[in-house]
């Protein structure tokens, strides 16, 4: 078979792009550090994964597949010279740990004289991800070897927008390679990043123009998940499905949605219609209660969120731009600052923040909004008249 080669065996390396890849007729090998998981999928070589809504489960078996773990560098080095394709979806902060067995791999194609291309899609929530691990691995390499990869070695942007939610305690101890996920299956890549002939892979779209599929997902998905997370909070709910069924929220969430729309309509170009569309089909994919989305998950890491260039102040920034007055997307982000729950130490790490500086200090260091634009003034009034909470 065919062989492919994925860096992450978790939620989108599992629940995602290890189903594409079988699929399309490669045999996965899995490297990750977790130990129990690797042993669980070594012991039957495959794993299930079960796509769940509210009207149907269907469990589809992942197979064959061999795992890894990354701290054997002779292993993975042997796996990246043999592989076809590869993918990573160990999370942004991981990459500088995988950085350095996919450069022994690459540097052992170059020893054989491997002519072959290897395209890597890089799957992790950053910006220009397949860039900066492409810098990463070069780190690792001589000038021949870079001058090497350059020519055989493929970095590909993509943007997820599968829900895989962590599996429960309950479920690991039944069965820990089991991965719950919604049926969605769109992948999104960047064609400028290929080397070579872009293989064919299961639900793969080329693109160009990827920085507008780049900020569909941030303005609009990551977006909506924001605004029901943050809303959803302040009046107490759970689940995410629970804050759309409210009816002021959802009203909250379809103005967020247009004022980012008519951003990304200014300041790309992107058609109006595909994006209502998209909006659409999310609000109906948020309203899947099966895979039991928290609001603690969806909102977790607050300041992070509200950074200038994330999924509610950059589409504020935008709608602005656009002479839209975002009253939706200020009000997500003064919720966002009153996000306080006990189990996010990140989240009361901002709310000491705020009460030892002040908003003006935080939207200022955080949101780089200055006091004195009229989005602060929103954002305030929203913050001080309508979020307080008992």
């Amino acid at each position: 078979m065919k062989q492919a080669v994925i860096f992450g065996a978790g939620n989108i390396g599992r629940g995602f792009i290890g189903q594409l890849f079988n699929e399309s007729g490669y045999h996965l090998t899995m490297i990750d550090i977790d130990q129990p998981l690797l042993d669980a999928l070594n012991a039957t070589h495959s794993y299930t994964i079960r796509l769940i809504d509210n009207d149907n489960v269907q469990e589809v078996r992942v197979e064959p597949v061999t795992a890894l773990h990354a701290g054997d560098g002779q292993a993975v080095t042997e796996a990246v010279m043999r592989a076809e394709i590869m993918a990573t979806a160990v999370g942004a902060r991981a990459l500088p740990a995988i950085a350095a067995g996919i450069a022994a791999g690459i540097r052992r194609r170059m020893e054989i004289g491997c002519q072959t291309p290897l395209n890597c899609i890089v799957c992790e929530n950053l910006h220009n991800a397949a860039r900066i691990l492409r810098e990463m691995v070069c780190q690792h390499l001589t000038a021949d070897e870079q001058e090497f990869l350059h020519t055989h070695v493929g970095f590909v942007d993509t943007v997820i927008g599968r829900m895989v939610p962590p599996p429960t305690a309950e479920m690991r101890a039944r069965d820990p390679t089991l991965i719950c996920v919604e049926p969605y299956k769109e992948l999104p890549v960047d064609r400028t990043g290929f080397v070579g002939e872009p293989p064919h892979i299961s639900a793969m779209e080329l693109c160009d123009h990827f920085e507008v599929y780049t900020a569909r997902k941030l303005y609009i998905h990551n977006c909506g998940h924001a605004v029901l997370a943050y809303l959803g909070y302040l009046k107490g709910y759970t689940y995410g499905y629970e804050a759309l069924v409210d009816a002021e929220i959802d009203r909250q969430l379809s103005a967020a949605w247009q004022e980012s729309i008519g951003g990304l309509v200014a300041f790309y170009g992107a058609d109006a219609a595909w994006l209502y569309t998209h909006a659409d089909d999310l609000r109906r994919r948020f309203a899947n209660r099966a895979l039991g989305d928290t609001i603690l998950r969806l909102g977790r890491d607050p300041a992070r969120k509200l950074a200038p260039t994330d999924r509610l102040v950059a589409p504020a920034r935008l709608a602005e731009q656009a002479g839209i007055t975002p009253y939706a997307l200020t009000r997500a982000i003064a919720a966002a600052l009153h996000f306080d729950p006990p189990g996010d130490p990140l989240a009361l790490d901002l709310q000491k923040r705020l009460a030892e500086q002040g908003l003006d200090a935080v939207l200022a260091n955080i949101c780089q909004i200055h006091p004195d634009e009229p989005l602060a003034a929103l954002i305030r009034r929203h913050y001080f008249a309508n979020h307080h909470r008992d």
